[in-house]
């Protein structure tokens, strides 16, 4: 019998489940060896329906409804020992991006790993203790490392919400990622990797509020506080972008967040505590970021943004 179930007298199946609830449904089959099954009470138990083949070696307790955790760390398993969550499927594990159900991808250093159907295997000769991590219990990229992979799939556009949402979520410094960038040297997309950088840290929470900044730092103003909380009459409030020597703030206005009743008496309440403090705030839909740029930079300024050095 296995160490971690010396003096152990429950049935296998009994430590296969109580194995299972801590790693999200899914085991290897060493690890239920490990629980006391041989291989041939394995394949009884996926032919009765008790088990169920994920990828070769992994499996499924008691049902195929995975959770999206379960499915990640099943594809992590797949691949062995040293395997990590990476690239679009950890950035939507990570919380960076919005998973599509693609086919789940993993970082592996051992060039002897076998494919597996069903997912995408990235093979690398560099994977550092900075650039790995645990998230909810699975082995992923660091969310440094995460978006520099990313850097090498994505468009510039989709690269830099990822970034900020990095950001925004405090999951990574610029530092962080200034270092990951030096330290692995030139590979595919880091030139736009480096553009953002070279933007500073702007932890935007939306893809409007992305326009909005996109807006603002093309018109030669200068950079806003993004994103900032301050304290009026003992209330937080986190302005989008605020030029805090100007008391001047601007609120990027989206329907997906401004759009029923409840939230415009938000907003209304909000702006009338900010404006009784010496604060002006300014509005700014989607169409007056995308599509009516130069009267939106027009009103900004008139309003008393200050100009970028």
């Amino acid at each position: 019998m296995p160490q971690a179930y010396a003096g152990d007298t429950r049935r296998p199946d009994v430590r296969v489940a109580d194995l299972a609830a801590g790693q999200w449904g899914v085991l290897s089959l060493e690890e239920l060896r490990g629980c006391g099954l041989s291989r041939a009470a394995v394949g009884v138990r996926v032919r009765n329906g008790r088990l169920h083949r994920r990828y070769v070696g992994v499996y499924a307790v008691g049902h195929t409804a995975l959770s999206l955790e379960g499915r990640f760390l099943a594809a992590v398993k797949a691949c062995g020992p040293g395997t990590v969550l990476s690239h679009f499927a950890a950035a939507g594990h990570l919380g960076l991006v919005r998973w599509d159900d693609r086919w789940p991808e993993v970082t592996v250093t051992s060039a002897g790993t076998r494919r597996q159907e069903g997912l995408r295997v990235h093979r690398t000769q560099t994977l550092d203790p900075p650039d790995v991590t645990r998230h909810r219990g699975i082995p992923v990229t660091s969310p440094a490392r995460t978006l520099l992979d990313l850097a090498a799939v994505l468009p510039y556009r989709p690269l830099r919400r990822a970034v900020r949402e990095a950001q925004a979520l405090k999951l990574v410094s610029l530092n962080q990622l200034t270092d990951v960038l030096t330290r692995l040297g030139p590979r595919r997309g880091t030139r736009n990797f480096a553009q953002i950088l070279s933007t500073g840290a702007q932890p935007t929470r939306t893809e409007l509020e992305d326009a909005v900044l996109d807006l603002l730092l093309a018109g030669g103003l200068e950079p806003p506080d993004v994103n900032v909380p301050i304290i009026i009459a003992g209330r937080l409030i986190v302005p989008d972008f605020r030029w805090p020597r100007q008391h001047l703030i601007v609120e990027a206005d989206g329907a997906a967040w401004h759009d029923h009743r409840l939230a415009r008496e938000d907003d209304a309440e909000r702006q009338a505590l900010l404006e009784a403090h010496g604060e002006r705030v300014m509005r700014v839909t989607w169409q007056q970021a995308v599509a009516r740029r130069p009267q939106t930079l027009a009103r900004i300024r008139a309003a008393g943004a200050p100009n970028g050095d």
